[in-house]
């Protein structure tokens, strides 16, 4: 007898194809029947019989109340209605917002904001994860907060009041900033405002988006740096708990958390404002050789500086050594292959610079307080 195919809704209220391939992927390899109507007519199919759905639970009151209403297993992407107890796989935001906060503090940056334009649980934690992140390293950030200006507007005179009030922030703000915007969209904002008022970008103002979803960035005069969340390996294993809750197995107690693959460095952050020749030159061959088996004496050679005093600038400078950078720029390698390939650990442990796999083991688990394969198996989970 022929075993019973999975009837699987996507009943996404946001969309990015990203996601969706996460989620094809999935189905691909267990054989699913994938219903994606709703995602390109937006009608709501009522009535709909199924083993489960995959949701998006974002603006509107009707799609939720269809999902509830349902009665499946049930996964949502979203945590916008908290108050819906299904079982969920969500982006990590603060994991998002520290890698954007560790981007602008190797860079040199002092001087930080955050930036979002409406009430969203994802802007939140991301803004609240960059301004810790920040603060854990002894730098304040602010919060520009469209919705708390005195110039907030909606309906058709929003858009130009918006720009002419994000202009004249960033003029007021001291300089060299850093700025981490909620979502590339609002990334776009900052910069297109800076760009009206002739602030230099990234020279003055140098800005990090989230979620790597604009069209054709590099087709830019300025193309934007931006935080790759990892929405693949979102919809991937967004698919796979739903699969286990089809199965009969129990929900987890929280919230899957997928963290962030990765910052994409494109023009608009790609800078270094360091005012110290030798820390720069070492940043660039760490960030341009970190993969190769260098060591803190070829570092040494690049700046042309002695040991000590190239320790010595680095603390200064950047709040570490040469050695931890190093180290931090491999480590963050290495859980990318180990999050997104199925490499050997061996492999990823020379494609980091390491020359031994032992000596890579002892670096992850100081930095991750986990093996690598424990790590890898918590990302598959």
């Amino acid at each position: 007898m022929a075993k019973k195919q999975k009837r699987v809704l996507l009943a996404l209220g946001w969309y990015d194809y990203r996601l969706h391939q996460g989620i094809e992927k999935y189905a691909q390899e267990h054989g699913w029947h994938v219903y994606a109507d709703y995602t390109r007519e937006k009608v709501i199919p009522w009535g709909w019989e199924g083993d489960g759905i995959l949701a998006w639970l974002g603006a509107g009151d009707d799609l939720a109340d269809f999902v509830r209403s349902a009665r499946l297993p049930t996964v949502d992407f979203s945590f916008r209605r908290p108050q819906l107890k299904f079982p969920r796989v969500l982006e990590d935001h603060v994991h998002a917002a520290k890698l954007a906060a560790e981007h602008f503090l190797t860079r040199g940056f002092t001087n930080f904001c955050f930036y979002s334009d409406a009430n969203n649980w994802s802007y939140e934690e991301r803004g609240a994860g960059f301004i810790k992140a920040l603060g854990d390293t002894g730098h304040d950030c602010a919060w520009l907060r469209w919705l708390e200006s005195p110039s907030y507007a909606t309906g058709k005179q929003e858009w130009q009041r918006k720009r002419k009030w994000l202009a004249a922030q960033m003029k007021q703000a001291a300089k060299p900033l850093a700025v981490f915007a909620a979502n590339d969209q609002q990334a776009l904002d900052v910069l297109e405002s800076c760009e009206s008022a002739g602030i230099k970008i990234p020279e003055e103002v140098a800005i990090v988006g989230t979620e790597s979803y604009l069209l054709a960035p590099d087709a830019m005069h300025t193309p934007i740096s931006s935080v790759d969340t990892n929405l693949d390996v979102l919809g991937y294993r967004g698919a796979e708990l739903l699969d286990r809750l089809m199965r009969g197995e129990k929900p987890p107690t929280e919230p899957v958390r997928v963290p962030a693959a990765g910052v994409i460095v494109r023009k608009s952050s790609d800078i270094l404002t360091i005012n110290h020749q030798g820390v720069a030159r070492s940043l660039k061959h760490i960030w341009e050789h970190g993969h190769e088996p260098i060591c803190i004496k070829d570092l040494v050679g690049v700046s042309a500086m002695s040991r000590r005093g190239l320790h010595k600038a680095f603390l200064e400078h950047l709040g570490r050594t040469p050695g931890q950078e190093l180290q931090r720029v491999r480590i963050e390698r290495a859980k990318k292959f180990l999050s997104r390939t199925s490499q050997k650990v061996e492999t990823i442990a020379h494609d980091c610079g390491y020359q031994s796999i032992n000596s890579f083991c002892v670096a992850f688990k100081r930095a991750t307080g986990v093996s690598a394969k424990k790590f890898r198996e918590r990302m598959s989970r």
